[in-house]
């Protein structure tokens, strides 16, 4: 064999691995088909948060008058275990705040003096008006200002992210980006176009898929807006699913190629010498 057909056989396999090893950069890249200053997508229907049976709702009222409100804002006092509650009349404790109302199973928080109030499906600011119009209708405060936080509503994220884990909703409006964003972007395993997002409604599991290469598939998509409770799963992609194989060393692995360009190298030299 002529050393120029052996440079030959080396180019082939050469070129070969290094196709095979940057072929998959395009599965990598987010919303390809995006282009400043060109692209224009209409975002879906904007789905905000709402309150659902067992979930926690803090709630604040203020007014010019403290005294009064104090009677509408549960109190929350913690202490360190051998601590007295009380010292000379005086209240001692390390912390106080407010506790959360949980919502009932049909759908109503018991708030003090006002009652049973039905919550369940509306948003925050809904709420607040509801309650800040009860207690200027019932003559119990005159300007008051209501606040409302969700207390436990949290977001699941698993698969290949970097800080997989249960993450808490600090907004109205959660989108799937976000949710990535808390657990540290996608790994570079990660399938960006096979991320799931299962969500319970009603009775059903629902179950969407996302392809992140795709910024029209993305916005376009019931599940961009998250809600509570809802679990995004990043799949692994083909290198990660290749490395749980005995020794990762087959057909479609990088290191089968290197093996067998080491092998013709070494049968070449053979037959060359």
């Amino acid at each position: 064999m002529s050393i120029n057909k052996v440079f030959y056989i080396l180019l082939i396999v050469a070129s070969t691995v290094t196709l095979g090893s940057c072929g998959s950069s395009k599965e990598v890249v987010y919303f390809q088909d995006l282009r400043p200053g060109e692209t224009e997508i209409k975002l879906p229907e904007v789905k905000a948060i709402t309150v659902r049976p067992e979930d926690k709702i803090s709630i604040i009222v203020n007014s010019r008058d403290p005294q009064l409100t104090d009677l509408f804002n549960l109190p929350y006092v913690s202490r360190q275990l051998g601590q007295s509650l009380r010292t000379n009349g005086v209240t001692a404790s390390s912390n106080q705040g407010v506790s959360a109302y949980t919502v009932d199973a049909n759908g109503k928080i018991d708030f003090p003096v006002l009652g049973k109030i039905h919550v369940a499906g509306m948003k925050r600011e809904e709420i607040a008006e509801c309650i800040k119009n009860e207690l200027i209708k019932e003559n119990l405060v005159k300007d008051p200002v209501v606040t409302v936080e969700f207390a436990n509503l949290c977001i699941s994220v698993l698969g290949e992210v970097n800080s997989p884990g249960r993450f808490s909703i600090d907004r109205d409006r959660l989108t799937i980006l976000d949710a990535l964003s808390m657990a540290g972007d996608l790994t570079i395993y990660g399938n960006r176009s096979k991320v799931m997002v299962l969500r319970q409604e009603g009775d059903v599991q629902r179950v969407y898929g996302l392809n992140l290469t795709s910024g029209e598939h993305i916005y376009s998509s019931p599940a961009y807006y998250l809600q509570q409770n809802d679990v995004v799963y990043v799949e692994p992609n083909e290198v990660k699913a290749r490395q749980s194989t005995v020794n990762g060393n087959n057909v479609r692995s990088t290191s089968f190629w290197i093996s067998l360009a080491s092998l013709l190298t070494s049968v070449a030299i053979l037959i060359f010498n």
